[in-house]
């Protein structure tokens, strides 16, 4: 049995969203940051997933921010940020002000290789601390690492013989990389759309295929409350059974905004069907497939907007997925071991959700840390040895 090198009673991976708002609540149900609990994060810099997107991208075009649990305190708010900086800048902006105002004391870089169950009551939790390696025993795990280091890029018959440039979302740094070249992108969401308006003036030529058809919507942000709670139920649902969890813009559409219509009328924003191949110098299309008749586009590269899953590799020791490809969790706690909890997973694995489950999960740990210390408090006392032995 590896014996940690440290011990914490709750150990939070990751600092985006969601592990931010389970530190704020822990906190205000009187846990002490950094002795009672500790926030694990592996980002160079505050800012969660936000501060490793692309410069161009802006809080007016990006997915709808929700304020952190406790930031009006702050007098801060994402509705009323500047909508002409770069949103990794504000949001890494934000959650600095709010992990110092709050005393969350987030441990970074760190880096949680895996999390062990060595057959004792403590969970093991393996990091690399700034090249330092630690291992951390607790009690409960607060799994809170989102879906950014796990990149989806669907696998299609000459895939890995493409001579071009392919990239995913996370791998985007400017649309200005791409000038000059013919550019396929993939994905049916708001990256995707957004990745077309800002290469239009600057590829050679552009084509956007997705895998479903595109729901456009001409409900924007609390207007289209039925389909976020829809898209939130499935999440749910998927979630409990142990399922891979569907899309959440499945559910909720694409806003149809005024610049998103006029890429609509300019012929822009007009997808095709999903391509059957990919050729080392473009994609093939089936017979028929296109409405238009075009069975071959070449291609420079290929932009993969398809979207991540849940990062759970660290906790692969536990055995925690089913054979349905996800894992079991009921109001945020794991079915398989229960003290493992899930914050940003399922229901709450957008802004959708994230800050108000914070609540629900910090109360949870709280009430599960109570029950274990009454445990021990009325555990026998272990066996005396005789004085021979």
């Amino acid at each position: 049995m590896h014996e940690p090198t440290a011990h914490a009673p709750v150990v939070v991976i990751g600092a985006g969203q969601a592990g931010l708002s389970v530190a704020y609540f822990l906190r205000r149900l009187g846990l002490e940051p950094g002795e009672d609990f500790v926030v694990l994060d592996r980002g160079p810099g505050p800012g969660g997933a936000w501060q490793h997107r692309w410069e161009s991208l802006r809080i007016g075009t990006a997915h709808r921010i929700a304020d952190l649990p406790g930031m009006a305190e702050l007098g801060l708010g994402f509705a009323d940020a500047d909508r002409e900086a770069p949103a990794r800048d504000v949001v890494a902006d934000a959650y600095a002000r709010y992990e110092a105002h709050f005393g969350l004391r987030v441990v970074r870089p760190a880096d949680v290789s895996v999390v062990e169950n060595n057959g004792s009551e403590l969970l093991t939790t393996f990091v690399d601390a700034d090249g330092e390696e630690l291992t951390v025993g607790s009690e409960i795990i607060v799994n809170a690492t989102g879906t950014w280091g796990a990149p989806f890029v669907p696998w299609y018959p000459g895939r890995d013989r493409f001579a071009g440039r392919q990239l995913h979302t996370r791998d985007f740094s400017a649309a200005q990389d791409l000038a000059g070249r013919r550019v396929v992108v993939v994905g049916g969401g708001t990256s995707a759309i957004g990745f077309l308006l800002e290469l239009e003036r600057l590829a050679a030529e552009l084509v956007w295929v997705s895998r479903r058809p595109v729901d456009w919507t001409d409900e924007t942000g609390d207007e289209n409350l039925e389909g976020r709670l829809e898209a939130v139920a499935r999440q749910d649902e998927a979630a409990r059974a142990g399922r891979a969890l569907p899309s959440i813009v499945s559910g909720t559409g694409i806003p149809r905004s005024r610049r998103v219509q006029q890429g609509i009328e300019r012929g822009l924003l007009v997808a095709q069907p999903m391509f059957e191949a990919i050729e080392p110098d473009g994609v093939r299309w089936a017979p028929g497939a296109r409405a238009d008749g075009v069975e071959f586009v070449r291609a420079d590269a290929i932009l993969w907007a398809t979207g991540f899953r849940p990062e759970l590799r660290h906790l692969a020791p536990l055995k925690l997925r089913e054979q349905a490809g996800g894992v079991v969790v009921a109001q945020g706690t794991s079915w398989r071991d229960p003290r493992v909890f899930f914050a940003g997973y399922g229901p709450q694995a957008s802004t959708i959700g994230a800050s108000r489950a914070g609540r629900f999960v910090a109360r949870q740990v709280v009430a599960s840390l109570s029950r274990i210390s009454a445990a021990r408090r009325s555990a026998p006392p272990p066996p005396r040895r005789g004085a021979g032995g």
